[in-house]
């Protein structure tokens, strides 16, 4: 995807070079910077203050810092300590494990020597096949809108509702959601977008919106309970959401506020996908309300917002009286009964573990 004409990929390393630059995504939209991460600590620390977010994009960036770790201590004993220090990052998005199995994997049973030059290989892997994946995923889904823009006699632009940031620079490139926005969009199928502000870290009013100006596609940012609203007047003609892990049996893990639109989504007779690869399926889990682990996050990022001051100037204000007692789960987690379908780069299955299986029947 492009910035100010300049295209950009989420993530990158110079193939002359151990370290990798990311966009750092806690200064946006206000001001478009990348931060070179140098070390599996920079990982760590970029992954737990949400400088790299998104499921696909904390695998990727997590597999480069398990390289930058084995650069730096090749020994045994890292192989496992690495991956524990990296994993513990954030505990909901599944990716960040699947990523780091496959790199343990690949450099195991290696001569210490050869570990570090393993997986620079295998995080660069992982890299491309984001990127073709997520391309898939956007084919997927893309025909989903134009089935419905055909239904409505080519009459008006199709209306998306999607929640959080799901673009680009949740992913390597593409994204999950809103890749099948950008794919339909650029196959001139007119779509417009309500766009969730996504509290308390407002990902949908400060990334979403950022990343469909810059696309220039249509949208208008809504407050978080303005969904089911629109949807009660035919406002809404598709929700399309994405996941930081699904179960095998179909349950839906994504940002906080995801279960209330599935709600009003499944009232109004309005079709509810979650977007996702392959990678964010848990195969070993399969009720997501009972089993998955919801990070807690810091109560300051309700108690307070950042914003723009009146001299350009990046601020952080208050919101709430000091003292406020503050819950902050990131996530919650949408039963499969209320999922329309799930959109993966192998097709669009119902949200069972049959329907999955059908897509993965590798997984047994």
């Amino acid at each position: 995807m492009k910035v100010d004409g300049v295209a950009y990929r989420s993530i990158w390393r110079d193939p002359s070079e151990t370290t990798v630059t990311v966009v750092d995504q806690t200064l946006l939209p206000h001001r478009f910077d990348t931060l070179k991460l140098m070390n599996v600590a920079d990982a760590i620390d970029a992954i737990k203050r949400m400088v790299v977010r998104g499921a696909p994009l904390i695998g990727v960036t997590g597999a480069y810092g398990y390289a930058m770790a084995l650069r730096d201590d090749p020994s045994d004993a890292n192989v496992d300590a690495a991956f524990d220090a990296i994993n513990a990052a954030r505990p909901t998005a599944v990716n960040l494990r699947w990523a780091l199995e496959i790199m343990r994997q690949e450099v195991r049973d290696l001569a210490p020597d050869d570990r570090a030059v393993a997986a620079y290989v295998t995080a660069d892997r992982l890299r491309a096949e984001d990127i073709e994946t997520n391309g898939a995923i956007a084919e997927q889904g893309a025909r989903l809108v134009r089935e419905i823009y055909e239904a409505n006699g080519r009459s008006r632009p199709v209306n998306i509702l999607t929640h959080c940031n799901t673009g680009w620079i949740a992913c390597v490139d593409w994204g999950t959601a809103l890749g099948v926005v950008y794919r339909a969009h650029d196959d001139g199928i007119p779509v417009h977008v309500w766009v969730d502000e996504t509290r308390p870290r407002n990902q949908g009013a400060s990334l979403t919106t950022w990343e469909l100006g810059s696309h220039g596609v249509p949208h208008t940012l809504i407050v978080d309970n303005a969904g089911g609203h629109l949807m009660q007047h035919g406002q809404v003609d598709i929700c399309l959401v994405g996941a930081d892990r699904v179960t095998a049996s179909g349950d839906a893990c994504n940002k906080i506020g995801t279960y209330l639109k599935a709600l009003a989504a499944k009232d109004n007779h309005v079709p509810f996908y979650v977007v996702l690869p392959g990678s964010t399926i848990d195969w070993g889990m399969q009720d997501g309300v009972t089993e998955i682990e919801i990070e807690e996050r810091a109560s300051d990022e309700v108690t307070h917002i950042s914003g723009v001051a009146g001299d350009g100037s990046i601020v952080k204000v208050r919101l709430a009286p000091k003292g406020t007692k503050v819950g902050n789960p990131a996530f919650d987690v949408t039963p499969a009964r209320l999922v329309t379908g799930l959109v993966t780069e192998r097709g669009v299955a119902p949200a069972s573990r049959e329907g999955l299986r059908a897509l993965y029947p590798e997984k047994g």
